[in-house]
C-alpha cells in the first residue's frame, strides 16, 4: 500500500493570517494621515503615503515589531488553521525580517495559531523558501509574490481579495474573499488531487 504524504500549504503571514487593513491606522498615526484602508489601491504603500521608500524602510524598521504585535487576526483565519493543523504541514514564509522571529511566535501563541514551520525569508522573494519546504500550494496578498511562486514553480495559489492586488489573474492563481471560502477551496484541490 502507498504511502500518503502530507500535503504542505505556504502561507504568507502579513495581510494573509493577519488584517490586510491593520497597518493603516499606524501609518495613518505616524505621517499625519487619514487614509482609508480601501485607499491603499497598491501594495507599494510608500507610494499611497507619497514617501521615498526609504522613508517607509526606516518606519517599519522603527514600528515593524509593535505592527507584528498588534496586528489583528484576518477574519477566521485562527480557526481555519487550528482545524487544518493535523491535516496540513502549514509552513508560514513570510517577507519580515528574521529578528522578528519572536514577536511573530508569541503572536502565533497569543491567538492560539499553530505551525510546522515559520520561515522569515526578508524578501518579497518566497520561490526559494517555498521549493525548500515542498509547498503545494500558497495562500498570499501579494499579486506580484502570487505571479512569481504560479509561474516558475506551477503551483496554486489563492489570493485573499484587497485593494492592493486588483488585476487579471493566470489560471493557477485564485481570488478569495475569506477564510471560509479558502477552506472550501482547499478541501477541493486536495480531494480533487487524490482523485487524479
Amino acid at each position: 500500500m502507498k504511502a500518503t504524504r502530507i500535503p504542505t500549504i505556504g502561507i504568507d503571514i502579513d495581510g494573509t493570517v493577519t488584517s490586510p487593513s491593520s497597518i493603516v491606522p499606524l501609518m495613518n498615526e505616524y505621517f499625519g494621515k487619514e487614509l482609508r484602508y480601501e485607499d491603499c489601491r497598491e501594495y507599494n504603500l510608500a507610494k499611497v503615503y507619497q514617501i521615498t521608500s526609504e522613508e517607509f524602510a526606516q518606519w517599519l524598521d522603527r514600528y515593524g515589531e509593535r505592527l507584528y504585535d498588534e496586528a489583528p487576526v484576518h477574519g477566521t483565519a485562527d480557526q481555519v488553521l487550528r482545524d487544518w493543523f493535523w491535516e496540513y504541514n502549514l509552513v508560514y514564509i513570510s517577507a519580515r525580517e528574521t529578528r522578528h522571529l519572536d514577536v511573530t511566535r508569541n503572536w502565533f501563541s497569543r491567538y492560539n495559531i499553530p505551525y510546522h514551520a515559520i520561515d522569515l525569508v526578508g524578501t518579497h522573494d518566497k520561490r526559494e523558501a517555498a521549493q525548500k519546504w515542498g509547498v503545494d500550494l500558497f495562500l498570499e496578498d501579494r499579486l506580484e509574490n502570487a505571479l512569481q511562486l504560479t509561474e516558475e514553480l506551477q503551483i496554486p495559489v489563492f489570493l485573499f481579495d484587497t485593494p492592493y492586488n486588483q488585476g487579471n489573474l493566470p489560471k493557477l492563481v485564485h481570488r478569495v474573499a475569506s477564510w471560509e471560502e479558502v477552506r472550501a477551496k482547499v478541501r477541493l484541490f486536495f480531494s480533487s488531487q487524490i482523485l487524479a
